[in-house]
């Protein structure tokens, strides 16, 4: 939860669910981290720890947001995690897992927000997609990329649901971006290789931010869809 000043010293009010892509135990028994949002002079931060997949928590940080702050918003959908393997592993703990945080824990996000949204008379939903399954599936990467796909399809009946002016939304696809989402992978050289390809070629996660706030800050009556930020050297 934050509040930032933007290039029109617009106060903005955002909670931004996220999971620790950190190791994922047996059983897939998830644990999820606060945002350690760093405040920057004339800025307040606030966190609160969550577990996305839990409808309940989502209302609670959103109901924290409020009780602090006055209002929401933006509400930015970062959790994510990616156990992918060849479908013939048949991993179906991993394909569950990231069925209920990557699609079910940004539907819980809607859920929170929206109403909130609505009695406010604006807000902007932010989603953190994937590049994956933008251009094709690659080998591993099914379920994850199909999870990401529903979180577009989500984004865009939303957007043509909100077409009153009161809800924005922004679903943004980032390609190799330096994070720890390889810790949630199972298999040793899958998790390998993807961090080689974050080391050789990522970048920073403030590519990211700077992509949000981009969209965020545009006036009222601009809607920014749908946007991808990749490094210039991913193919």
């Amino acid at each position: 939860m934050r509040q930032r000043r933007g290039r029109r010293s617009a106060t903005r009010w955002c909670a931004l669910p996220t999971a620790w892509a950190g190791s994922v135990p047996p059983g897939r028994s998830h644990r999820y981290a606060p945002v350690r949002a760093r405040g920057e002079e004339g800025s307040r931060a606030a966190t609160c720890v969550v577990d996305v997949t839990k409808a309940e928590d989502l209302q609670r940080l959103v109901s924290t947001t409020i009780d602090q702050y006055g209002r929401l918003d933006v509400l930015v959908n970062n959790a994510s995690i990616a156990p992918i393997s060849p479908l013939a592993d048949l991993d179906t703990e991993g394909w569950s897992a990231m069925i209920d945080v990557n699609l079910r824990g940004m539907l819980n996000g809607v859920a929170a927000a929206l109403p909130v949204f609505r009695e406010q008379g604006s807000g902007h939903l932010v989603s953190i997609v994937s590049v994956a399954g933008l251009y094709g599936v690659s080998p591993t990467m099914a379920v994850y990329a199909a999870t990401k796909n529903a979180v577009r399809t989500v984004h865009e009946g939303l957007r043509t649901e909100s077409t009153d002016g009161v809800v924005r939304t922004t679903a943004i696809s980032p390609g190799y971006i330096r994070t720890d989402l390889a810790d949630s992978m199972a298999e040793p050289h899958i998790r390998e290789q993807t961090r080689q390809a974050m080391d050789a070629v990522g970048i920073p996660p403030s590519a990211v931010a700077r992509t949000v706030a981009f969209a965020v800050e545009q006036p009222a009556d601009v809607e920014i869809g749908e946007i991808s930020v990749r490094p210039t050297v991913q193919a």
